[in-house]
């Protein structure tokens, strides 16, 4: 019952997706699976840190990473804060835990010619599905937005008149990001051609399947991996990383931090300076021909 009251809530309080509730409740579920075969103990309440140091000890030697682990025992720390609000424990028994040390991971953007070979490529045909996963590409890269927030677009968040996107992002935050003018017009041919799979209305699904079911993350994954691993020979070739191209081309423009960090969605600003180590070679050039000194 414990566990029910801290997802309600996350969901009602929080305004978490549904897919951060499914990873909160599968972490928690994992733990407590390990503290009732490893010490017969099923009441989380009861629980001690010497316990949850074990999970975490067996949880390395099972070659995960420390990224995941502490993105684990977060949850973990979430749900005992939320028990000690409603007065089940005392103390959480995460008090004192320090997060295992994790490495700077950096995402290697797109480079520019990578976006334009691809949006080239999908260019050549205009069948409602290349259509489709054009318009995918575009926007993902056109406004920076989140896989999630691709997938939840109406056709009514699209204002043609002002030429703006109305995206809902995390925990239910809305933002206004305007349109590029080739985005706005692949919108219009594509929805010319949506008509075919699916009637128009403006409470709609504006991405749909060729079956006109709204589309889902793991498709708008597949297209965009299947494109850009053939166009790039990057390692990692998924939706966000056009969230970091989006962010790292702005700023290798000059864009204003801040206008940055409101295009994203980002709470705060340390969110938005992680994109700001692909910039230093932009920043580099700049300051070496302006520097009065540079050639000497």
């Amino acid at each position: 019952m414990a566990l029910k009251a801290f997802l309600d809530y996350l969901k009602l309080e929080k305004n978490y997706s549904d897919h951060t509730l499914r990873a909160y409740e599968q972490d928690i579920n994992e733990f407590k699976l390990f503290a009732s075969e490893s010490y017969g103990e099923q009441d989380l309440t009861q629980i001690d840190y010497h316990h949850l140091r074990a999970w975490i000890i067996q949880l390395v030697d099972k070659g995960i990473s420390n990224r995941t682990v502490n993105r684990k025992v977060s949850s973990l720390k979430s749900y005992y804060k939320f028990l000690l609000k409603v007065g089940d424990v005392r103390q959480s028994p995460l008090n004192k835990h320090k997060s295992l040390k994790v490495s700077k991971r950096i995402q290697v953007p797109f480079s520019e010619i990578e976006v334009s070979s691809v949006i080239d490529r999908l260019k050549e045909s205009d069948d409602f599905k290349t259509l489709r996963d054009l318009l995918i590409v575009e926007l993902l890269y056109g406004t920076g937005m989140r896989r999630a927030e691709l997938s939840g677009l109406l056709v009514g968040n699209v204002d043609f008149e002002q030429k703006t996107l109305r995206i809902i992002g995390k925990r239910n935050k809305e933002r206004i990001v305007p349109l590029l003018p080739t985005v706005i017009r692949t919108i219009y041919n594509y929805l010319e051609l949506r008509t075919s799979v699916l009637e128009f209305d403006q409470h709609s699904p504006l991405i749909v399947t060729n079956k006109g079911l709204k589309i889902y993350n793991t498709l708008v994954y597949r297209i965009i991996n299947r494109y850009f691993s053939e166009a790039s020979d990057k390692l990692k070739t998924s939706p966000h990383i056009l969230r970091h191209s989006f962010a790292t081309h702005l700023l290798n423009q000059g864009a204003d931090l801040n206008v940055v960090k409101e295009l994203l969605g980002h709470a705060s600003l340390a969110s938005t300076q992680v994109y700001t180590h692909n910039s230093i070679k932009a920043l580099r050039d700049v300051y070496t021909a302006s520097h009065p000194r540079s050639k000497k």
